[in-house]
Formats: structure tokens, C-alpha cells, sequence
């Protein structure tokens, strides 16, 4: 179960995914509502937490990942810039890296805790009212978190290795799993490459 399911109220649960229908003219037909929708109202349903798919009217294809990828374009261009350049230069890297594949999981790790950070954000301002500033603290977990997915790319990035013997105690498990594989492939390329140079007996 992702993060947003868990989060949603079990009346939102219960909810079946709505079907939004893509014509060839680019308006989207909300099968449910019985009314065309826009970009903006399907970013209200996600923020709600209730699920949608995305078809082409006329191939029956699922384009609910470019519909998705468009509100963000379209949110980006309001000035609503949450996704830093730097970010989405090594992001468009890793398309056709032998690394891809490990990319979509561990962005969606990394979303996850940042999730999960958040509801506890929101649950303190409910039960801290006076002498609390959430701006700050809010402020603090945001460099926290950015500070946590520049490490997450830098790990995988084919542009900006890091030392792979260096670890922060801010890593997380799944980084030193991975630091201990690559640890183990080089054991044993060295130990293959000893026994190719011993002479045959």
C-alpha cells in the first residue's frame, strides 16, 4: 500500500478510481461526474488522495503518467516551483543509465518518508498551539528532506560518484546495502582476477 493510501480516511478508501477519458481535441472526460474536468481539477483530486486513470478515448491506451507529468509541468509554470534544476538535470540523466530501473523505487522511498514527515508536521500543529512556530519547523524538515533526495541522486548519479568507502550516519539502510554490495562485486572481481593469474596445475 503506497503512503497517500495509507493516509486516506476510510470513506476515501471505499471510493472506486475514477476513469477519466482523454479525447483527440486534449479535453478530459470525467466518467464518473459525467463532465469534462481540467488539469487543475485532476490536481485537486490528487490532493484529495482519490485515485484516477487516464485513458485515450479513441487507442484505450493509459496515459495516466503523462496526464499526471503535464499538471506538473503546468503547476511548475505558475511559478509553483517545487523540483530544483539541479534535480532535474540528474534526473533527465539517468534516462537510458543502466541504473534507471533502481531510480523510480528509491524516488518513491525517499517521497514516502517525506510523507510520512509531514503528517507528523500537521499532527504537532494540531496538538502544539502556543509558542510553537511551524513555519520554522517546516522550514527545517524541507532542508532535511531536499538535503536527503540530493543524496539519493548523487548515489546513483553517473555524473557525481561519491567515495563509496564515506558513510554518513545520515544514510539510509538501503544505501549502505548498496554500498556493501558493490563492496562484495569488487571482492570478488579481485578474487577472479587472482585465481586467472595463478598458473595452471
Amino acid at each position: 500500500m503506497t503512503e497517500q493510501a495509507a493516509q486516506k480516511k476510510p470513506d476515501e478508501q471505499a471510493k472506486p478510481t475514477v476513469v477519466i477519458k482523454k479525447y483527440a481535441n486534449r479535453r478530459l472526460y470525467n466518467t464518473e461526474a459525467s463532465s469534462y474536468v481540467t488539469l487543475e481539477d485532476l490536481a485537486g483530486m490528487v490532493r484529495e488522495g482519490r485515485d484516477f486513470v487516464v485513458y485515450d478515448a479513441k487507442s484505450g491506451d493509459d496515459i495516466t503518467r503523462s496526464v499526471l507529468t503535464q499538471i506538473i509541468v503546468e503547476e511548475e509554470s505558475k511559478g509553483r516551483n517545487l523540483l530544483p534544476i539541479p534535480f532535474l538535470r540528474q534526473l533527465i540523466g539517468f534516462y537510458g543509465d543502466s541504473l534507471q530501473s533502481l531510480v523510480p523505487r528509491y524516488l518513491e522511498f525517499a517521497m514516502g518518508s517525506f510523507a510520512r514527515q509531514q503528517e507528523q508536521m500537521r499532527l504537532s500543529v494540531e496538538q502544539t498551539m502556543g509558542g510553537f512556530n511551524p513555519l520554522a519547523r517546516m522550514e527545517e524538515m524541507s532542508k532535511q528532506n531536499m538535503a536527503m533526495m540530493e543524496r539519493a541522486m548523487s548515489l546513483f548519479s553517473p555524473f557525481s560518484r561519491r567515495d563509496e568507502a564515506v558513510q554518513t550516519p545520515t544514510q539510509s539502510a538501503e544505501s549502505e546495502e548498496i554500498a556493501a554490495l558493490k563492496a562484495e562485486i569488487r571482492l570478488l572481481r579481485e578474487q577472479m582476477a587472482e585465481k586467472r593469474s595463478e598458473p595452471n596445475r
